[in-house]
């Protein structure tokens, strides 16, 4: 039996002192403080704080087919190194695309004895595999994902709405979520006519409006209303969009959206021009916009923070030439969003009961995990960080767990670090130091 005691540990109820014990890898009891059950190994972690591990729900981990972009090792021991526990894998940029069940496999494959935190699957909705999604959910994907815009890579085609009308009735019928990149393409090719300095961030914000995401949005919440599904939004940046998300809930449809840290810490006034490592799409929108955001998850109209971890080589990320029009669009932070995050809500009034509740309790849920991840209760897998809200540290980015290095948080002082991370009641990350054996299954 393993026994960690801290004067806090956040449980589904409070934040209290208590005693954790685990047995097999599951915690069989949240004891008073003072109960240590005699010959129990014991872990005293003071007055720093007991996390459930965090769940992230929204990564590219690239492999197979672009481990030269991300890849299991890599990804999941930054992951670990971050406090998270458990992620899910997005369908794309690996290669095959997550769109057949043999993609899958190939994917599963890909992960197995090679991850040092736990991973699942969501599988693609694309023009064409409609009748492919039975057999994906048969095969574990906790859910599909569809780009109503181009995504970027040519293997993953987006999809209109004669394509979502095929699939969405066939995921309601499975119980599983559409995932949506909510951006559509008309808005953004009418405010691109023109664009002539691809190296202004001004004029790459100015080329993805907040009317792309908007109706987008109208869209999707029109067919959930028509057919039932569940639909869940994506990396939402733009919060004129909020108003239409509330209106949907109050109608009782079941929608949820979720936000990123780097829209919660960085603002569009304060980027460089040339500074391609802020690209990301949907954009990084205005300081009024961002505080917007923080005031909807304040209100529980967002319901998790997920870090969209997509990265790519740094050629390209076109940093020399600060070309926006041609650079990658994606910002590479699994192994920081759960400090960015804690920084800035510490800043508003948030609390670390707020923090599990938007990094691992609403996550694990969205993907179907909530009977197992995301919370200190007994049944639950033993994933348990300790975690020291009140220390900080500089982001040096040659420390980094992450395959490429370029990250806009680079320099920037963030609060809460992670000390030690368990999997299961197993060490995986102490100290900067990982285990030696992978640790982490394919869920």
């Amino acid at each position: 039996m393993l026994a960690l005691r801290s004067r806090r540990v956040v449980t589904p109820e409070d934040t209290r002192a208590a005693t954790i014990t685990v047995e097999g890898g599951i915690v069989t009891a949240v004891l008073p403080y003072g109960e240590v059950p005699a010959g129990a190994v014991f872990v005293d972690c003071g007055e720093a704080t007991i996390l459930p591990g965090g769940v992230d729900s929204h990564v590219h981990v690239n492999e197979p087919g672009r481990a030269d972009w991300e890849g299991f090792p890599t990804a999941t021991r930054a992951a670990a190194a971050g406090g998270i526990t458990t992620l899910v894998d997005m369908p794309l940029n690996s290669i095959p695309a997550t769109t057949t069940v043999e993609a899958l496999r190939q994917k599963r494959a890909a992960a197995a004895g090679r991850s040092f935190v736990d991973v699942a699957f969501w599988g693609g909705v694309v023009p064409g595999n409609a009748a492919d999604l039975p057999e994906l959910a048969a095969a574990g994907v906790r859910g599909c994902k569809a780009f109503l815009v181009p995504s970027g890579v040519d293997e993953f085609p987006a999809v209109g709405e004669p394509e979502l009308r095929l699939a969405l009735p066939i995921l309601a019928g499975l119980g599983l979520p559409l995932l949506v990149h909510a951006e559509l393409p008309g808005p953004i090719a009418a405010a691109s006519l023109g664009w002539n300095e691809p190296a202004s961030y001004r004029a790459y914000l100015a080329s993805r409006p907040e009317a792309a995401e908007v109706e987008a949005i109208r869209l999707v919440l029109r067919l959930a209303e028509e057919t039932g599904a569940r639909v869940h939004v994506v990396h939402l940046s733009a919060a004129a969009a909020l108003p239409l998300l509330a209106a949907a809930r109050s109608r009782g449809l079941p929608v949820t959206v979720e936000t990123c840290p780097h829209y919660l810490t960085f603002a569009a006034e304060e980027i460089p021009d040339g500074a391609t490592e802020w690209k990301c799409a949907p954009p990084i929108r205005g300081r009024e916009n961002r505080e917007r955001l923080w005031a909807a998850l304040a209100a529980g109209e967002i319901d998790l923070v997920a870090s969209d971890h997509s990265p790519s080589p740094p050629a390209l990320k076109h940093r020399e030439s600060g070309d926006f029009s041609r650079a990658w669009g994606g910002i590479a932070s699994l192994q920081l969003s759960l400090s960015a995050t804690w920084t800035e809500a510490r800043q508003r009034g948030f609390t670390l009961d707020d923090l599990v509740r938007l990094m691992s309790r609403a996550p694990a849920v969205l993907a179907g995990l909530g009977d197992r991840k995301g919370a200190i209760a007994p049944g639950y897998d033993a994933d348990l960080v300790i975690f020291d809200p009140e220390a900080s540290f500089r982001v040096e980015p040659e420390r980094l767990e992450h395959r490429h290095k370029l990250t806009p948080y680079a320099g920037r002082v963030l609060h809460g670090v992670v000390r030690t991370t368990f999997l299961r009641g197993e060490t995986v990350y102490d100290h900067g130091q990982f285990s030696e054996i992978p640790r982490g299954r394919v869920l």
